[in-house]
């Protein structure tokens, strides 16, 4: 099970072409424009600038997904002019989690237990299944850290 990551991109609202571009980074480890660029064009079907992938990549970095950086080139000790790499800054399950925690969150703002508690009818046994999972192990997460305290 992944635990909320320490880092937390400061926006987690991405676009289509944002999520699409960031699952390729995560498909790749690590990418340059060049790269993604490539990627998405090998879709005969699709069209897209050069420097729309360089817009997109550079907005996921300002969101706080993505880090940039140029490569070291060993011969010279110096940053090379040539292509930018993008690294992802959390993993793809890391990003799972945080919108998860998000989602959660938002949902529990309501603080109404009126209104969470009209969900249960409408619940199916496989729904009600996973949220007594999910009690058993907030119990068990709550008992490990009273013990550890």
């Amino acid at each position: 099970m992944t635990s909320v990551p320490n880092h937390r991109p400061k926006n987690l609202s991405l676009g289509p072409l944002e999520t699409e571009i960031l699952n390729l980074v995560w498909e790749l480890g690590s990418a340059t424009v060049k790269d993604i660029h490539e990627r998405i064009l090998a879709d005969p079907d699709r069209e897209l600038a050069y420097t729309s992938v360089t817009t997109v990549l550079r907005r996921l970095t300002q969101k706080g997904w993505l880090s940039c950086d140029r490569p070291l080139d060993a011969a010279r000790g110096d940053r090379q002019a040539r292509a930018f790499r993008w690294t992802p800054l959390v993993s793809r399950a890391e990003a799972q989690v945080l919108q998860s925690h998000d989602q959660l969150n938002r949902f529990l703002a309501v603080s109404n237990p009126d209104i969470v508690a009209a969900f249960a009818d409408r619940l199916d046994t496989a729904s009600l299944e996973q949220i007594e999972a999910i009690a058993l192990r907030i119990q068990a997460a709550r008992r490990a850290r009273e013990e550890q305290e």
